[in-house]
């Protein structure tokens, strides 16, 4: 499990940077934002890291509506 989270870790992403759960990928702008809010306005309740799952789905689900009312892509810096 070390070697997992070493290699996770280890490919010169800074450390905000975490593997989603279940996706593998890094957490996004919008992601760190999500998470942000539920930190401050969740009151202690919300643990992000175990919402991650369905927050991966709210953010997918955003970013699809924006390239469809759009027609653009999202921009990469927002997009895992």
């Amino acid at each position: 499990m070390d070697k997992l989270k070493d290699l996770a870790g280890g490919a010169g992403g800074s450390s905000e940077q975490k593997p989603a759960q279940g996706g593998g990928g890094q957490e996004d702008y919008l992601d760190k934002g999500l998470d942000s809010v539920e930190k401050k306005f969740g009151g202690g309740k919300i643990d992000p890291e175990k919402q991650r799952g369905m927050n991966e789905k709210a953010t997918d689900f955003a970013r699809d509506k924006f390239e469809k009312t759009t027609g653009k892509d999202v921009p990469d810096k927002f997009s895992n």
